[in-house]
């Protein structure tokens, strides 16, 4: 571990992460410029929503990591229902309930209510996996995270647009 910045300050856990190209922006059709027309949710679009989402550690976005990609994203407009893999950059980063509980924000303020959200780990890429899995996956333990001030910053700091 080095010393370093990142949201949380202090020591990097990953000091050398990979970075990966961005993909492009969605062309947007005339269709869902629309108003008139039914537009439904698809993968891309939950993907552009948390692709800029800022990592907790490093001056990069989830995508530029690898953290989140549109083909672990899954969305069933018609059950409303979303589900998003996550896959950290190390195997014990202690980052990794933050940034699920950061798209899981993302996704709460951006998507109508109706809608069931998954967010957890990749399967087989964190040594905590079933815990933080647990812990995202509990309304409660969400909402209660949502009202510690100091988390809530932090997870504000990964949502926001970087200057």
């Amino acid at each position: 571990m080095v010393g370093g910045g990142g949201m949380g300050g202090g020591l990097l856990e990953n000091a050398n992460p990979l970075i990966y190209e961005r993909s492009g922006d969605r062309p947007v059709t005339e269709g869902e410029e629309d108003e008139q027309v039914p537009d439904s949710i698809d993968a891309r679009e939950i993907f552009d929503l948390i692709r800029s989402i800022n990592d907790p550690e490093h001056p990069l976005t989830l995508e530029e990591l690898n953290v989140v990609e549109q083909v672990r994203v899954q969305v069933s407009d018609p059950e409303s229902t979303v589900a998003v893999a996550f896959t950290p950059t190390i195997p014990h980063c202690s980052m990794a309930t933050l940034i699920g509980l950061s798209i899981k924000v993302k996704l709460l303020r951006s998507l109508p209510q109706r809608f069931k959200m998954d967010v957890h780990i990749t399967p087989g890429t964190h040594a905590s996996e079933h815990a933080v899995n647990k812990q995202l996956a509990d309304k409660e333990r969400v909402a209660a995270a949502l009202e510690n001030t100091h988390l809530l910053e932090v997870v504000n700091q990964c949502l926001s647009a970087r200057s």
